[in-house]
Formats: C-alpha cells, structure tokens, sequence
C-alpha cells in the first residue's frame, strides 16, 4: 500500500508593516461586512486575530525584494494601515503573517473569502448571551462590537426564547422573522403552546405568531390604556408586551382585568368630582351609544366671563397671530418659528374660547351628567342633561286642574275666551256675557286653521319658516309643544346597531354642529321664532338641513324591512355623490371581514386586488384569512355593497370599461370584478410588500 503524501503548510513570520504592500490580486473589489475604521477600532481592542496571507515580491531577474504583497486579508491591511496614519500603531510593528509562494495570488484571495463560512445569527445571539453572563453589560457589548444598544438587546432577546424555537430555528424549520414574531411573549410555555399550533396551521406569517402570542392583551393604543396610563398599570403590577423589530404602539398589556379595574377605579374617582357639583345623576361607563341623550332636554349654561387679565391677554395674541399672518401672507411656506408660534398661538386662543359654562343651581339638581373615555383616552364628560321624569311637573299640574273642571284661559286671535269643561250645560241667552262654547270655539277655529292652510300654501318662505321652527323645537327643545304644524322628527338610535359608532371622526363633527346650534338658538323656545326670523337665507338653510339629517334612518333592520325607504336611501345618497371611503370606513376584521363567510372574504379580495392576491389566502383558516385580507385590502378603496352608491358605482364600471378597451389588463394593472360593481388600480403586489417590509430586520438582529 503506498504511503499518503504528508501536506506541508506554508510558513508563518512576522513582517514588518512597512514591508508589506496591498496586492493588486485580491478579488475582492465591493465593500461589503464591516467598515475599515470599526475593523481598525476591533484590532486595537482586540490585535489581530487572524494572520495575513503573503507573497514575497520578486524582481525581473526574479529575486526577492525583501517586500511582501498581500493578496488575501486586505481589509485587515487598510485597518493596520489607518492605525499607522493615525499614528497608534509604528510603521515597523511587526505583523503575523502566512507566507504562501505557490501557486497563483488571485487563487490565495478567492479560496480564503470562498472557503469562509459565516457564523449562524444563533451562535452569535448565543456568544451575547454568554457575554452578559459573565458580566458585560448590554452597552459594552455594543461598545466591543460597534452595534447600537437597541441591537445588542434585540440579540439577547432573541437568544433568550424557548430552547425548542431556537432548535427548530438552527435546523431552519423557523425563519428569522418567525423567531422575531416570538420574542414578543417571554412566556416559554406560551412560545411553545404557539409553535404546536402552528405546526398544524397553514398560516405561519409573523403577523399570525403576534396575533395568537397577543390574544385577549389590550393594545397601549386602545383608549382604556391611554386613560389610565402606563405607569399606573405597571405600578400595579401589570405585564407589558413589546415588540423589539416593529412598531408596536406602545406594547400590549397583557392583564386585561387589571385594566378594566384601573378604568373604572378612574372613572369612579373622576365621577365623584363630577357629581360633588350638585347633578341628580351621573352615569359612568367607558363608553355611550351614538345617540345615548336623545330624548333628554340639554340644559344651556353660560360661559364664564373673562376677567379684564385674561382679555387683555387674548387680545395681545390675536394681535400677534394676525401680525405674524400678515407677515408671512406672501411667502410660500412659513419658517419653522412662525409654524411653531402660530400652532402655540392658536391653542393659547382656543382655551379661551373654550371656558367652563356655569349652570342654573335650580336646574343642576334634577339634571345629570355622562362621564366616560372619548376615542384618544381623555376624560369626556358631558353635563346638563335632563330625563323626562324630571322636569317641573307643570303638566301634572295642568291635567289636575283640567280634572277638576277648572277653567283654563285659551288664546284665539286677540281675544282671550275662557274654555269650560266638556260636560258644562250652554249657557242661557239672559245668563250676561259668558265664554264662547267649547264646541263654537272647535268649529271657529277649524275655519281658522283651513284659511291658515291656504295661505301658508301660498307664501312658501313662511313654510319653510314654520318648518323649520317646528323642526327646531323637536330637535333642541324636546319637551316644547310650541308649533301648530303637526310634523314629527323621529332621530333613530345608531349606536346600539354599530357600537364604538360615538368614537368616530365622522360622529364628533356630528356632535359639534348640533352643539354649535344649541350655542346660537335661544335658550327658551317662546323666544325660538323671533331668533330664526332674523336669520339670514342661508342661516336658516343649513339649519334645516341639519334638522333634517337628524331624522335620516337608512338601517336594514330584518324586523323591520322597509324596501321603498331603502330605495329612497340610495337614491339619496346618489344625490349627494356619497362615498364611504372618503367618509373614512375601511373593511377591517373588526368591521367586515371577521363577521362574513370565507367566500365573502376571497369575492372582496379578488374584486380589489384581482384573482391571484384571492388564490394566495384562500388556503387559510378565516381567522387568518381575514386578518391577511384586511393587509391586502388597505387602501384599496373596496366597499360590501350595503356600502355603496349605485351613481358611483356604475361610473366606475364605466370608467374601468373604458380603460380595458384601450389597454390590456396585463399592461395597466387593472383588475376588474367579474360582476363589474367595483375596480382597482394594483400598482404593487401587496404580498410582496408585506415580505419587504419583514425581511428588513435581518440586518439588524442577524448583522
């Protein structure tokens, strides 16, 4: 048997620096991995670690020069070479090298940056981990290593979960984006329980570890956790969930009953502050229904004055803010001071405006208040509203005197008659001067109210007036019977059907104007009629329109179908060239996707993004297929079609008609629904995105 060769390695000596030049072989020509200056920094921490590749230089008569160029390890020789300019290292340091003279250099450079095998993200989160065990804190690791603070702690994390996901990460049965999505929970019971679960799920995305490792926490957004605050949850006890490689809106808290607890501990205290002003009755709830004080009389309070301090400081900034306006009148952007003045300006100026309002002792104590948590987490409270049962019992007084037959004046024209009971016998012609008859009186004035008729008929501006008024008093004055017009404005309760509806933008504007009216009306209705008389034209219209949006009812209800009111909405909403997508709703899994079929889901998804975006979720679980529905939906515009406006929508079938005759689909990106009620422009491939904005991590935790 012959002998084996033995392999002979190339020699090792230490050169020194001025005998070394940079070799013109070396392959490597794209900077990539770690800067010069943070290798040339590692080296004067650590030394070098890893000897130079060489080569002596010859000359032609093919002599050494007693130089050396390096072919392999060049990045190492420009961070010896900025240690040498910025004077810590002498040029004559000697430096380990590996002195190779066979074969070609080019092949030394490529076998060495070939042969390299990078370290696994999992040992290197493991070495931080080790590191800190013995005693390193997080900021001199990132110190040692050149990565930000928030890096190191990212690794740690990561090196810190269930022992199970990082096996089944280093046998690459978990990607780095799934191992992220893990971190969110340090519970390795519950990291474990997830990654069953998805053993047996055909979704697997981060999103759906994120959401299964955060069912049931309340989100740091949700406006219980802002009224109450962080701090205060954690003081007492409270466990926060975050997410170190996204966005996270402040974490989740994972405690639920803690928060529901510290809410209505708040709110009881605030309450008690409220009622301690003298209200019959405060209600406390995080949140109403839209609508939960119609029927109730709002009382109307008077703003407090300001004292003579306060308006000389007003003025001062009103005469500031114009000053600054009019400064800048002709300049296309305002400065950065001016913009932040002017915002300073304008809050200073709104909290003037916005002064406490007094109310009548009398009627604070059979009035109440609403305490409860608007849609940002502040405290909203509304005062002065007064329940049916609790007004001035005048007409209990009223129906009293009526049983006992007591006479009761009654206004006819200008003379003042005097009504007598029903039962009362006709007077005798010689009893004197006695009140006109009940029954005269019923016949004189229905000849009365059929002239009234008629000439109201006549003058359409003195109905538009009376309607108005009468209108008016049924939506500002619920308890008034101060109109002759028998014209009824029912205002249906929306909350109860949508709830978190008296959180939306669209339902605070609402509110807004109605208490914009109730400031400009009179507080009195007898005094209701002059106010609206001196109106202008256009005062007065947009006060009945927004009377007359009060009674807009266009629920489908299915215990009370009302097709022919149903036709009338859409051709309403036609009119007005309606768009809920403008208004702001935007099918979500809370307020569409999670409540339909899986059918439905993929028929919305393929109407607006198109066939393949629908095949790409339909192997999903619908909880999972709702929540990537919801991603691919996001500003696409779609509407279920309860939503939408018949004129809108065949105007967007035409237009999209329009396109494909000219251009293919292929070239435009347009994806037309098969039954032509809804399209939309796909400009990128939201699944695509989606893995874009994942992959952006890596460099980050596994650098």
């Amino acid at each position: 048997m012959a002998a084996v060769a033995k392999i002979i390695l190339s020699a090792s000596r230490d050169i020194p620096f001025n005998k070394l030049v940079l070799s013109q072989s070396n392959v490597r020509r794209i900077k990539a991995g770690v800067s010069i200056e943070e290798l040339a920094e590692d080296i004067s921490q650590r030394t070098l670690l890893q000897s130079l590749t060489v080569r002596p230089t010859r000359d032609a008569d093919g002599q050494e020069t007693g130089m050396f160029e390096v072919p392999a390890g060049g990045r190492r020789y420009r961070a010896l070479e900025l240690l040498v300019k910025q004077k810590r290292l002498t040029r004559t340091a000697l430096i380990p090298c590996v002195v190779h003279e066979d074969g070609l250099a080019e092949e030394d450079s490529l076998a060495e940056n070939i042969q390299r095998a990078p370290l696994h993200p999992l040992d290197q989160f493991r070495a931080f981990l080790a590191l800190r065990e013995k005693g390193q804190s997080e900021e001199e690791i990132a110190a040692s290593f050149f990565v930000s603070v928030a890096v190191v702690h990212q690794r740690l994390r990561l090196a810190s979960v269930s022992p199970r996901l990082l096996e089944a990460y280093a046998d690459d049965n978990l990607t780095l984006d799934q191992l992220m999505a893990f971190t969110i929970n340090s519970d390795h019971a519950r990291q474990e329980q997830v990654l069953e679960r998805l053993s047996t799920s055909y979704a697997k995305e981060p999103y759906v570890i994120r959401r299964m490792l955060t069912e049931g926490a309340v989100r740091m957004a949700d406006k219980r956790a802002q009224f109450i605050g962080l701090e205060a949850y954690e003081a007492a006890g409270g466990a926060v969930l975050h997410d170190l490689f996204q966005g996270d809106d402040g974490g989740w808290l994972q405690d639920v009953a803690l928060v529901d607890g510290l809410v209505a501990e708040k709110l009881a205290s605030e309450a008690a502050a409220i009622r301690a002003e003298g209200w019959k009755w405060v209600e406390v709830a995080p949140d109403f229904p839209y609508g939960h004080s119609y029927g109730l009389r709002q009382l109307r309070g008077e703003a407090e004055p300001l004292s003579i301090g306060e308006l000389a400081t007003r003025l001062s900034l009103q005469t500031e803010y114009d000053r600054l306006e009019k400064a800048h009148a002709g300049s296309d952007e305002l400065t950065e001071e001016a913009d932040q003045r002017l915002a300073e300006i304008e809050t200073a100026l709104a909290a003037f405006d916005d002064r406490p309002v007094s109310f009548d002792p009398a009627e604070i104590v059979r009035a109440g208040a609403f305490v409860s948590i608007d849609s940002v987490g502040v405290l909203r409270v509304e005062r002065g509203y007064v329940r049916p049962e609790d007004e001035a019992p005048v007409a209990a007084e009223a129906e009293h005197d009526a049983q006992q037959a007591v006479a009761v004046p009654v206004e006819v024209g200008a003379n003042l008659v005097q009504a007598k009971p029903t039962n009362a016998p006709e007077p005798d012609e010689d009893d004197g001067l006695k009140p006109i008859p009940d029954r005269l009186v019923t016949e004189l004035t229905a000849h009365r109210t059929l002239v009234l008729r008629h000439a109201l008929g006549e003058q359409p501006d003195v109905a538009f007036l009376a309607t108005l008024h009468a209108f008016c008093l049924k939506a500002f004055y619920p308890y008034s019977v101060g109109s002759c017009l028998e014209l009824d404005l029912k205002s249906a309760g929306l909350g109860v059907q949508a709830p978190g509806l008296n959180d939306t933008t669209l339902a605070a504007r609402c509110t807004r104007r109605h208490q914009a009216w109730i400031g400009t009306l009179p507080k009195e209705p007898a005094a209701l009629w002059d106010a609206l008389t001196a109106f202008d034209v256009d005062s007065r219209q947009a006060l009945f329109a927004h009377c007359v949006s009060l009674s807009v009812n266009a629920m489908a209800e299915p215990y009370n179908r009302r097709p022919q009111a149903m036709a009338h909405a859409d051709r309403l909403a036609e009119v007005l060239d309606l768009d809920m997508a403008e208004a702001g709703w935007v099918p979500t899994v809370q307020t569409y996707l999670g409540r339909v079929t899986k059918a439905r889901i993929l028929g919305a998804v393929r109407e607006a993004r198109g066939e393949p975006a629908a095949r790409s979720i339909e192997h999903l679980k619908k909880t999972d297929m709702a929540e990537k529905a919801e991603a691919l939906l996001a500003g696409s515009r779609w509407l279920p079609e309860p939503l939408r406006t018949p004129g809108r929508v065949r105007s967007a079938a035409s237009a999209a008609g329009e396109q494909q005759a000219a251009v293919a689909p292929e070239a435009t990106g347009v994806q037309t629904a098969a039954d032509g009620c809804q399209t939309a422009v796909v400009e990128t491939d939201p699944v695509a995105e989606d893995e874009q904005v994942a992959d952006e991590p890596h460099t980050v935790a596994a650098e």
